[in-house]
């Protein structure tokens, strides 16, 4: 939800929980992207291209690249700009 605060859009945010990534406990929103989640935590690179071992992120941002393609509960080639955190994703 937004609301607009002067000059300043204002977003209210999910309920604040903890998810697990390479065994460091980082913080996300309820409803935020995985993307944004790491993004916000200071992680660039979620993962390296097989070919290349070139490092691979948020690119496009809307998950149509697939260069954010991360692991999410042990399933393999997830978009991180499309998979949103909350309970159980780890």
């Amino acid at each position: 939800m937004r609301e607009e605060v002067g000059r300043r859009a204002v977003v209210e945010r999910g309920k604040l929980i903890e998810f697990v990534v390479d065994g460091e406990v980082l913080p996300a929103y309820v409803g935020e992207t995985i993307a944004g989640a790491l993004t916000a935590a200071g992680r660039r690179v979620f993962r390296h291209s097989e070919k290349t071992g070139s490092p691979r992120g948020v690119f496009c941002g809307i998950g149509i690249c697939f260069d954010c393609l991360v692991a999410v509960e042990g399933l393999g080639g997830s978009g991180a700009a499309w998979w949103r955190s909350g309970p159980g994703c780890a």
